[in-house]
């Protein structure tokens, strides 16, 4: 039987001094599709706590290519008859 994880999501309630709600809502307002407010204070807190050694600093995703490719030419215009079996 497999492990099943559960990935859980704490919520929190804060209070912040209005210079800093301000800054928080003019920088929202300033793109043409705002990112949501606990998107931008995650992203803070991560950079916060990362600087400080509490988090490890994530890192930006990679693929990289293998050295010998699969020798296929269309698997990627049609990966879905490769991956059938056909």
């Amino acid at each position: 039987m497999q492990p099943v994880i559960k990935w859980a999501m704490k919520r929190s309630t804060m209070s912040m001094p209005g210079e800093l709600e301000q800054a928080l809502n003019a920088y929202v307002g300033d793109h043409e599709a705002p990112p949501a407010v606990t998107s931008v204070v995650e992203a803070a807190l991560r950079q916060f706590l990362a600087e400080r050694g509490y988090l490890r600093p994530s890192r930006p995703f990679s693929i990289h290519p293998a050295e010998r490719g699969s020798g296929m030419r269309d698997i990627s215009i049609e990966p879905d008859r490769y991956l059938a079996g056909h």
